[in-house]
């Protein structure tokens, strides 16, 4: 083996046990493998205490009685910023080193890391795209944990990127690797990202330091007692979960025989773990459970998903509003099964249960809980809500903590909760002052909502909920809704690819404001212009294809060129072009600078 591809810590255990070892060629490259320093590179986004790790891991090499040197490259991202770390350490001890010390380097080398330790999946893929890594060297400890960049969040659709590519990406390139959920581990035991990032480095056998090595460094690190003792229950958990996931893959390599391929071989069982203890989850309350229990109407295998939905929309707007939503789902479901039941079933291929009911009932459940600002009063002024910010911003008991929350609503806010006539005179008011030149009208509020007054008055607006069905934007969503159900059950009865094509459309529907806005506008121009009402089995596969088309379109692109080049593909008119208002702006005059004498 070559000297750049045996891990320094092997090394000190092979020259530790040359008397047993006859192989001279083993010999020269363990010797090799002592005689340069053992590289590792951290990889963290801003706020998780990058800066605390490093300085723990210099920490731990000087109790334990070797050099090391430690170098911070900060970077600008698209997530809260990112900084990397690198660290050089001596795989000898200073006393056992024998002539000049060892030269460290300032900058990682590609190809040339012994292991890259990163707390998000897209950094530790993204310094693989970089060439730091190396299959037959580098060691990889990442956490599972996403933090989504600033494109992935601009999509339309689902923009995120695919983390089993990832793994993959980062399984091919190194020589071990250990993927594991380390966000979760930090929020179950209070404490942060960096403590869980050492634990895992520790519990790897990376670095030739023991165990108390590490934790007596997190000890002198100096915080309060509560705070010490909350990074070392992260530091351990960690440290047991990748040091047992070792042991586990060491052992079903030798009973296999592929002593060879163990190091490169990730165990089952390190995958990320389930959510932790404590966070929220997504048992349906009881309310829920008996609303859906004395309903007969549907199958086992949607009631799951379908307590869900009553428990979003009951506490939306109460047990009738929920009711509606049932009975809007059932009324999908029975035309379903009245097409299933006519169709000729296909021999030895059994259809999924309800696929057209289950992608109504979710997509109808976000839509029919849209957001106002009713919502977003009472999702502001929860208990659980300060107590969470509390929580990501680890303020004790005593500490004080001041939470501001700013809001800009506009006529549109405030016309959604007025009848529609009112609505009307409101929005029209707003329309001509744009077409003065105006910016549209808004009131700019700064609440504290740490105080009694802030959220007394972000609860009184909350209690506006039993006023929410006389708003003119209510009676707008409810009629697009019963539009775009009607829509789905004829195309149903046509045939079930077409109905299944328009149930997904409802993914067009999302967000606030603008986004909301536009996409209803693309759902009911792909309503009107490509679901047809009737006709022949041909032209109502081709409908399926085109609904398909746009639709995916409009997910893939905010800017709606490709969904225009959709519809003028298969014939349907573009949608209309928005008026907007042009504004000029004088420029300010040049003013002279002089010269001070």
């Amino acid at each position: 083996m070559a000297a750049g591809g045996l891990n320094p810590v092997d090394a000190v255990n092979a020259v530790n046990a040359m008397n047993t070892t006859p192989s001279i060629t083993a010999r020269t490259a363990a010797q090799a493998a002592l005689d340069r320093p053992l590289t590792l590179l951290i990889c963290a986004l801003g706020g998780e205490g990058g800066g605390v790790l490093t300085q723990w891991l210099v920490d731990a090499a000087r109790l334990a009685g070797h050099r090391a040197q430690a170098t911070s490259i900060p970077g600008v991202a698209q997530r809260t910023g990112s900084t990397t770390y690198y660290l050089e350490f001596d795989p000898r001890r200073e006393s056992e080193r024998a002539g000049a010390p060892l030269v460290f380097n300032l900058s990682p080398v590609p190809g040339a890391l012994d292991a890259l330790v990163s707390s998000e999946l897209l950094e530790t893929a993204r310094q693989a795209g970089n060439g730091m890594l190396s299959a037959e060297r580098t060691l990889v400890l990442s956490s599972s944990a996403r933090t989504l960049t600033t494109l992935e969040r601009m999509a339309p659709g689902d923009g995120r990127l695919d983390d089993q590519a990832l793994m993959k990406l980062a399984a091919a390139f190194s020589r071990e690797h250990h993927v594991l959920d380390m966000a979760g581990l930090a929020r179950q035991h209070g404490t942060v990202v960096s403590a869980v990032m050492l634990g895992a480095i520790a519990g790897s056998g990376l670095l030739p330091f023991e165990r108390r090595h590490f934790e007596d460094a997190v000890k002198a690190g100096g915080g309060s007692s509560a705070s010490t003792q909350a990074s070392l229950k992260g530091f351990a958990a960690a440290c047991d979960e990748v040091a047992s996931a070792r042991t586990r893959g060491a052992f079903v390599a030798q009973v296999l025989g592929t002593g060879a391929a163990a190091s490169r071989a990730q165990p089952d069982d390190a995958q990320p773990t389930p959510a932790p203890v404590g966070q929220p989850s997504n048992a349906p309350s009881a309310a829920a459970q008996r609303l859906l229990a004395g309903d007969t109407r549907f199958p086992e295998a949607l009631r799951p998903l379908l307590t869900l939905g009553c428990e979003r929309l009951f506490a939306y707007q109460g047990a009738g509003y929920a009711r509606l939503y049932l009975d809007r789902v059932a009324s999908v479901l029975q035309a379903e099964q009245a097409k299933a039941a006519a169709a000729a079933p296909t021999p030895g291929q059994p259809a999924e249960e309800g696929p057209i009911t289950r992608e109504v009932a979710r997509g109808l459940a976000v839509w029919m809980a849209f957001d106002d600002v009713i919502r977003v009063a009472e999702l502001k002024s929860r208990g659980a809500r300060l107590q969470r910010v509390r929580s990501e911003a680890r303020a004790g008991a005593q500490d004080v903590l001041k939470v501001y929350d700013h809001f800009k609503p506009g006529v549109p806010e405030f016309a959604a909760l007025l009848p529609a006539g009112l609505a009307r005179r409101l929005q029209a008011w707003d329309a001509r002052r744009q077409a003065r030149g105006l910016t549209a009208w808004a009131l700019p509020l700064k609440i504290g909502t740490h105080t009694v007054t802030g959220v007394l008055a972000l609860r009184a607006l909350g209690l506006l909920k039993p006023l929410r069905p006389l708003g003119s934007r209510w009676a707008a969503e409810q009629t697009l809704i019963e539009q775009w159900l009607e829509t789905v059950r004829n195309g149903t009865r046509q045939q079930a690819q077409l109905g299944l094509e328009l149930a997904r459309c409802c993914r067009l529907v999302k967000g606030y404001g603008g986004t909301h806005d536009r996409g209803r506008e693309q759902l009911l121009h792909v309503l009107q212009h490509l679901a047809p009402a009737q006709g022949t089995p041909a032209q109502t596969e081709a409908a399926a294809q085109a609904v398909a088309a746009a639709r995916e379109a409009a997910l893939a692109d905010g800017s709606g060129k490709a969904l225009a080049e959709a519809l003028r593909h298969h014939g349907a008119p573009p949608q209309a072009v928005r008026e907007q208002p042009i504004r000029w702006v004088r420029k300010p005059p040049r003013t002279s600078q002089k010269a001070e004498v």
